[in-house]
């Protein structure tokens, strides 16, 4: 990933509504959730969630699709994973004690739903 691609994405999630936002498409997994669902559950207006799902779009963090009548956003999970591995790429720094906290982290993961890991 080039930094601006990771600043951009960066830039997109440093707001709490987005964040809010991105978090929420990420643990409903690869059947996403309809734009009115998801405003519902944050308890923001339409319009709002409209802008910040834009943003997150603009910086490939959320994906959308049509189903009849309704939009369902999901998470762009391939560009959430590469932007993970750019943010970790230089870990350490040869001191293994520093990420070993996120290993656990990433083992604990309820992840056996592959759908939520493929993208």
């Amino acid at each position: 990933m080039e930094i601006k691609t990771a600043v951009t994405a960066l830039s997109a999630l440093a707001h709490e509504g987005r964040l809010n936002a991105f978090r929420l498409l990420v643990r409903a997994g690869q059947d996403g959730l309809a734009s009115g669902e998801l405003a519902r559950r944050l308890g923001v207006p339409a319009n709002t969630l409209s802008g910040s799902l834009n943003i997150l779009s603009h910086a490939g963090l959320v994906e959308s699709r049509r189903a009849g009548k309704s939009v369902i956003y999901t998470a762009g999970y391939a560009n959430m994973t590469e932007l993970l591995q750019f943010l970790m790429e230089d870990c350490c720094a040869g001191a293994s004690d520093i990420c070993a906290p996120l290993i656990e982290i990433a083992l604990a993961c309820d992840c056996d739903d592959k759908d939520k890991i493929d993208a």
